[in-house]
């Protein structure tokens, strides 16, 4: 199996999180809730990879967000595409929460964290976001 890395950014808006649903013209689960994903290409800084898939598939700026945690990687096994996939989760306030959805996403919810166990996600994503409120707090 070969191994990707990928970060995966929660927003959080007046308590809210940040969930989007994938669309059908992504290559990996289509139609699942996820956080912000990308990959991270070698050499690259997982922080600033972060920041990018932000506002290429939100709209929202850096001049809006504020880190407030990072959570440890997270593994997830991907059989269907022979690959495991080492999530880096990073969590941000953003003081914005208008939204502008690029092509990787049709749709996007503001949810109490502890409502994303009710969501059809992507593998993880609950644990992912987990780690990251654990640090925060």
């Amino acid at each position: 199996m070969r191994r990707v890395h990928v970060v995966t950014s929660f927003l959080m808006h007046k308590g809210r999180i940040l969930i989007l649903r994938r669309s059908m013209k992504v290559k990996t689960m289509k139609q699942k809730w996820a956080g912000i994903s990308g990959y991270i290409e070698e050499g690259e800084d997982g922080l600033e990879r972060a920041y990018r898939e932000i506002e290429e598939e939100t709209g929202i700026n850096r001049a809006c967000l504020r880190l407030v945690s990072s959570g440890r990687a997270v593994e997830v096994v991907d059989k269907d595409n022979d690959t495991i996939w080492i999530v880096h989760p990073y969590l941000f306030e953003s003081s914005i929460d208008e939204v502008r959805l690029d092509w990787e996403h049709d749709s996007y919810l503001w949810i109490k964290p502890e409502e994303i166990s009710s969501f059809d996600t992507v593998p993880m994503l609950k644990e992912a976001l987990k780690s990251c409120l654990y640090k925060a707090y």
